[in-house]
């Protein structure tokens, strides 16, 4: 039976000792002598780790330090931390609560109190972990089965468009690396983790309105005349009028953000796209990078009408406007990452659409546990002793 591994983090190998002494043989112990050290450790067993004890003052990176680092990371989220320190100041404690311990034990303390309170630590974590990953199996095969739905659906539509199996798939991958790519360089827009994960699910829909569309304009292997590409482009405002059913429900984000996709994805930024020619960011921000990511898997796939560009040709003919207008900042991913998405799309698409995190929704606040002196305790003892016999001479206070 694997043994909980505890961090044990003291300046003072004394107080190290005696904590092993209290916790026994039951646990995988690790020394730290200071801060920088503990940082090291966690960075490297950060996934193995069970508790860490943690002493405030130490020198080179006291224990507020390694609070800060363990959130940065966001080990705090995974690793309870049980302060164990003579500091009593309130705005201290209330200091290290803020970065996020599960519990404060002051010095000098009690065995039974260090025992209980790690132990008591240690269920609960165990206990929340058990609880989150039954909550994330449930949710993601909820999620699983959903986009399963949206799959089936969107590869009917492609069935009697023509296209391969894959579009969905490109399109849902594009949209998801484009969204992140604009997170990363511009503030202009609130793109979270959700919200990326909405679009990404939604973009699967976005030519639902064609299995609308007669099948021998859709296959059409030349050119569309005027009046079947006026009849094409209603797919547009289909797809939409599907989405606007009475079973579904107007206020579902997924419903919206679907509905946004499949009226406006053909829309584009100077305003000469369609059904509304919407200008700039009237188009939400859904649509304009659904329809970025639809053009590139045009351009990079086979169709009954033309064959495929590689894609060094496909970014160039975006970046010179000879699909359509796009936004700047669409644009500027796709010149500055290009060679990144080439590896993207050609790669497992089916892996590139990042599942939403499930968050930590339980906090701790939890207690401790072990046994007698050991012979390095002891000897640590007799040592301080010598050291304060040998001083008493020298002073009256000691």
């Amino acid at each position: 039976m694997r043994k909980e591994k505890i961090l044990i983090v003291d300046d003072l190998e004394m107080n190290r000792s005696i904590l092993i002494d209290m916790l026994g043989e039951n646990y995988d112990i690790i020394e730290a002598e200071n801060g920088v050290q503990a940082v090291e450790i966690l960075q490297k067993m950060n996934s193995v780790l069970d508790l860490v004890l943690l002493d405030i003052i130490m020198p080179d990176m006291d224990g507020f330090g390694v609070l800060n680092v363990m959130n940065e990371n966001h080990w705090i989220d995974n690793i309870p931390v049980i302060i164990v320190s003579s500091e009593r100041d309130a705005f201290q404690v209330e200091r290290a609560y803020g970065l996020g311990i599960t519990d404060f034990i002051t010095r000098p303390f009690d065995t039974y109190i260090v025992r209980h309170r790690v132990i008591n630590t240690l269920l609960l974590y165990t206990k929340q972990k058990r609880l989150t990953n039954m909550v994330e199996k449930q949710f993601t095969q909820k999620e699983k089965y959903s986009n399963t739905m949206i799959d089936i659906l969107s590869h009917i539509v492609e069935l009697r468009n023509g296209e391969s199996g894959l579009h969905v798939l490109h399109v849902r991958a594009m949209t998801d690396f484009l969204l992140r790519q604009i997170r990363q360089i511009s503030d202009k827009y609130s793109i979270t983790d959700d919200y990326i994960t909405l679009v990404s699910n939604a973009a699967a829909l976005h030519d639902i309105g064609k299995i609308a569309i007669d099948e021998k304009i859709l296959n059409k292997p030349g050119c569309l005349t005027d009046k079947e590409f006026e009849i094409m482009k209603t797919h547009t405002l289909i797809g939409a009028k599907m989405l606007e059913g009475e079973s579904l429900n107007p206020n579902n984000p997924l419903v919206q953000t679907a509905y946004e996709v499949c009226r406006w994805h053909h829309e584009r930024y100077d305003g000469k796209g369609y059904p509304d020619g919407l200008i700039g960011d009237d188009i939400p921000l859904s649509a304009q990078v659904v329809a970025l990511a639809d053009v590139y898997d045009a351009l990079t796939s086979p169709r009954v009408y033309k064959a495929s560009y590689n894609h060094d040709t496909a970014i160039e003919m975006i970046l010179n406007g000879d699909c359509g207008a796009f936004s700047p900042l669409l644009m500027d991913c796709l010149r500055n990452h290009s060679d990144v998405l080439k590896i993207k799309m050609e790669g497992d698409v089916a892996h590139e659409i990042n599942r939403r995190e499930i968050k930590r929704f339980t906090d701790a606040v939890l207690n401790g546990k072990s046994s007698g002196l050991s012979d390095r305790t002891l000897k640590l003892l007799d040592y301080e002793r010598m050291k304060a016999n040998s001083m008493q001479p020298q002073s009256d206070m000691i």
